[in-house]
């Protein structure tokens, strides 16, 4: 492979911000895997965000870039996955599977679909300087006549429309809304963009709490939610809080310290059985390896108030936010019935497709 901009190379990446900047060119923020394509006639690679290689994992992928992009070029966007009008992000995490066979049954499967949102390189020339609002013509150019599953992501200079499908296309599984700057160029490894993400809140049960890699104080809370059968189901993380905070929270959590896994309502979880049936902390999965994912088990008493962006199933897509302690609130009140449902929005609508 020859190219004008070669792997690996870090992706420009977006700062979060409030509100939607005016004066921007604005995108989708799509709920999938960051994915750089370098396409050297037949040779194709994929880099993740960090500069790992995918291409293994996606080789329907590797075939339809073959087919729909220029012969030589280097783009940046997601790979996802869309089933029943919306993508499907846990599905997308079943993809990275060590066994040849499996990469190919799911493959056929859950084929997955690349959204390119920017040209990095075309033939001979590098557009990494070009500023954004070239760079967009250049890959609009590019990808005219590509058909699914590649597909150019919608982009719009409009205000107005972009808040506009800052409140509709959540229903279709994606994440928000990205502002570029229109005379930027694009700047590998920095943030230079911005990030305009969904935020509602939620009051969860704290069941226990992974210790922080320095050491016995607060890594992360446990949040739980009871379903419709009254189980207290694991839904994600409250996290990056303070080193003093996290000392604070380790001493006022000592009390409700456990030793009694058989009265926890997660102590089912050395039981592999149990994980069928309910969502537990402590599992290993092929995206955590050997990471310590041991817990601190604590009677199931207190309530907090996080921030989330949005759920996947039946949790949290991303880590939550700490807001408050909600001594007001019962643990039993914490139900999945309090959470905000967005209104359903199909994904072939947001594609034009």
């Amino acid at each position: 492979m020859d190219l004008p901009v070669m792997p690996p190379l870090a992706p420009m990446l977006a700062r979060a911000t409030a509100r939607i900047p005016p004066g921007m060119q604005y995108e989708a923020k799509w709920d999938g895997f960051r994915a750089l394509v370098f396409r050297d006639g037949d040779e194709v690679e994929l880099g993740s965000r960090t500069g790992k290689p995918l291409t293994r994992y996606f080789p329907e992928l590797v075939e339809a870039l073959r087919r729909e992009t220029p012969p030589r070029c280097v783009l940046d966007g997601e790979i996802v996955i869309a089933r029943d009008g919306r993508l499907r992000f846990e599905e997308l995490l079943e993809r990275i599977h060590p066994a040849v066979s499996r990469v190919a049954l799911l493959a056929e499967r859950t084929p997955a679909s690349y959204i390119a949102f920017d040209l990095l390189a075309l033939d001979d020339r590098s557009l990494l300087d070009h500023p954004q609002r070239e760079r967009r013509h250049a890959l609009e150019t590019a990808l005219a006549g590509a058909s699914d599953p590649v597909f150019t992501a919608p982009a719009t200079t409009d205000h107005d429309l972009a808040g506009t499908w800052f409140a509709q296309y959540e229903g279709a599984g994606l994440d928000g809304i990205v502002a570029k700057p229109l005379d930027q160029p694009y700047r590998p490894g920095e943030r230079a963009m911005y990030k305009i993400k969904h935020e509602r809140t939620a009051d969860c049960v704290v069941a226990g709490y992974r210790e922080h890699k320095s050491g016995p104080v607060v890594g992360s809370l446990l949040l739980g939610l009871h379903d419709a059968d009254g189980r207290l189901q694991h839904v994600g993380v409250c996290a990056a809080f303070p080193m003093a905070r996290r000392r604070e929270l380790a001493e006022e959590l000592a009390p409700l310290r456990t030793t009694d896994l058989a009265a926890h309502p997660w102590g089912a979880r050395a039981d592999e059985t149990a994980h069928a049936g309910a969502r537990l902390p402590g599992a290993q999965s092929r995206w955590t390896g050997g990471k310590d994912l041991s817990w601190v088990p604590l009677r199931p008493e207190r309530v907090v108030e996080v921030a989330y962006d949005h759920m996947e199933g039946t949790r949290f897509r991303h880590t939550a936010r700490f807001r408050r302690w909600r001594p007001d609130r019962t643990p039993a009140g914490c139900t999945y019935e309090q959470l905000e449902e967005p209104v359903s929005y199909d994904l072939a609508r947001v594609l034009g497709t």
